[in-house]
C-alpha cells in the first residue's frame, strides 16, 4: 500500500511507531498487499480489454476526460506492480531485507531497493490523485465549455510535476542530510507527510465540490436545451449524479484506513512510551487499520474502472482490429469553437443561425454522454431516443 512509513522505515533511525507497524507480521502482512494487489491488477486489465458483442461506438477522438480515466487506471496498475515486486522482494530475501537501515552496512543496495520501490509506489498513487481532480476540474469545465484541445497536455504537465517536485522534496527532507543518517525526531519527517497526504486531502476535499457543481450545471445544461426538464432528462442527470457519487465513495473506501492509520501513528508518536499499558488499543487499532490499508490501497484501481465503466463482462476479445476501445467518449473538448454569422444578408444569417444551435446542442449531448457513460446497460444504451444518446 502507499504510506510514508515505508520510506521512513528506510532510515537508520527509525521512529517507535514505524517500527510498531513494519515489524508487525511482515510476513503476512506481505501476503495480503500481494494477493491484494494482483487480484486488483488483473480484474483491472480485463475491465479495460475490449469485449466480444461489443459494438464499436462512432465517436471521432477520445476527450479529455475519457483520457484522463485510462491514465487513472495505468497509474494503479503500475502502482499495483510495485507493490507486489516491493512485497515479494520483502518474502523471498530475507537476508537482503535485514541488511535494510543497518547502520555503517557493507551494501547500499538494500538502501537502495527500500527508498526506490517506496518511490515507485508513491509516486504512481500520488499522480493518480491529482489525475483524478484533474477529472473534476475538466468535467466542470466541459459542461461550462471552457474545455478546448489543449487542456490534456496542461493536466500532463500539472499532474506529473506536482506528483514528481511532492515526492522529492519530501524524500530529500526525509533523508537530510543523507539515507545512512538522517536527523532524528519527527520535525523532519512532517513535510514528507505533507507531500505525501496533500494531493489526498486535495481529492477528499474539492472534488465533492467541483462534482456537486457540475451536476447543478447539467442540470441547467438540460433544462435550456428545450425550455422543459423531462423524465429522461431527470434520470440522465440522476445517473451522472450517481457516477460521481460511486467515484467518490471508492476513493474514500480505498484511502480513509490511511488517514485514521497516520492519525493514530502521529498520536503514538507524540507519547514518551508508545508500550505503555494506557495506549494498548490505539496500539491495536494502528495495527489493524494497517492491515486494512494492504487490503483496500491496491483495489482501488478495480473498484475505480467499475465506477467510471461498470461491470464489462467476462468474454474478452483478443483479435486484433481495428476499434474504439471501451473508454472512449466524446466530449466539448473535442469541438472546435463556434463561428459566428456575418450579418451579409438574412438567408445566411438564419442558415448560420440553425447551424450554431445545432453545434450548441451536439456540445451538449456529447458533454452529458461523456459523463453518463458507463452508469447504464449496453441495451439501455442501445434503445435511447433521446438526442443526448445520438452517437452512441
Amino acid at each position: 500500500m502507499a504510506s510514508p512509513r515505508l520510506e521512513t522505515y528506510c532510515c537508520p533511525n527509525q521512529d517507535a511507531a514505524t517500527q510498531l507497524v513494519m515489524n508487525f507480521q511482515p510476513e503476512v502482512f506481505c501476503g495480503v498487499c500481494i494477493g491484494s494487489s494482483s487480484i486488483s491488477l488483473l480484474l483491472t486489465i480485463l475491465q479495460l480489454l475490449p469485449k466480444k458483442g461489443q459494438s464499436p461506438r462512432k465517436m471521432p477522438k477520445a476527450s479529455s476526460s475519457s483520457t484522463i480515466l485510462l491514465l487513472i487506471s495505468i497509474c494503479d496498475i503500475l502502482g499495483s506492480l510495485g507493490m507486489i515486486f516491493r512485497s515479494s522482494v520483502w518474502l523471498g530475501f530475507p537476508g537482503f531485507i535485514a541488511n535494510i537501515s543497518v547502520v555503517n552496512g557493507t551494501s547500499v543496495w538494500p538502501s537502495v531497493f527500500c527508498v526506490g520501490s517506496a518511490m515507485w509506489i508513491q509516486l504512481l498513487y500520488s499522480a493518480g490523485f491529482w489525475w483524478l481532480f484533474c477529472y473534476a476540474v475538466d468535467s466542470y469545465l466541459v459542461v461550462r465549455r471552457s474545455a478546448g484541445l489543449s487542456t490534456i497536455v496542461l493536466y500532463h504537465m500539472m499532474t506529473w510535476g506536482l506528483a514528481v517536485m511532492l515526492c522529492v522534496e519530501g524524500i530529500t527532507l526525509l533523508y537530510y542530510p543523507s539515507l545512512s543518517s538522517c536527523e532524528n525526531g519527527l520535525e523532519h519527517a512532517i513535510p514528507h507527510y505533507i507531500t505525501t497526504y496533500a494531493p489526498l486531502l486535495l481529492v477528499l476535499v474539492v472534488n465533492p465540490v467541483l462534482f456537486r457543481r457540475t451536476v447543478s450545471a447539467v442540470a441547467s445544461l438540460l433544462k435550456g436545451r428545450q425550455g422543459i426538464y423531462t423524465e429522461n432528462e431527470r434520470r440522465l442527470g440522476t445517473e451522472i449524479q450517481i457516477r460521481f457519487f460511486k467515484i467518490m465513495l471508492v476513493f474514500v473506501i480505498c484511502w480513509s484506513s490511511n488517514i485514521i492509520n497516520e492519525s493514530l501513528l502521529f498520536y503514538l508518536e507524540m507519547q514518551p512510551d508508545i508500550n505503555e499499558t494506557p495506549l494498548k488499543n490505539i496500539r491495536s487499532a494502528a495495527l489493524i487499520t494497517w492491515i486494512i490499508m494492504g487490503v483496500l490501497n491496491p483495489m482501488q484501481g478495480f473498484l475505480f474502472t467499475l465506477a467510471f465503466y461498470g461491470w464489462t463482462g467476462w468474454r474478452v476479445d483478443l483479435k486484433w482490429r481495428k476499434r474504439e476501445i471501451p473508454w472512449e467518449s466524446m466530449s466539448s473538448s473535442t469541438v472546435g469553437e463556434n463561428t459566428y454569422p456575418s450579418p451579409v444578408n438574412y438567408q445566411n444569417n438564419i442558415h448560420d443561425s440553425k447551424k450554431i444551435a445545432a453545434t450548441d446542442s451536439q456540445q451538449t449531448d456529447e458533454a452529458i454522454s461523456m459523463m453518463s457513460e458507463g452508469n447504464t446497460s449496453s441495451d439501455d444504451r442501445l434503445t435511447r431516443s433521446s438526442p443526448i444518446y445520438q452517437g452512441w
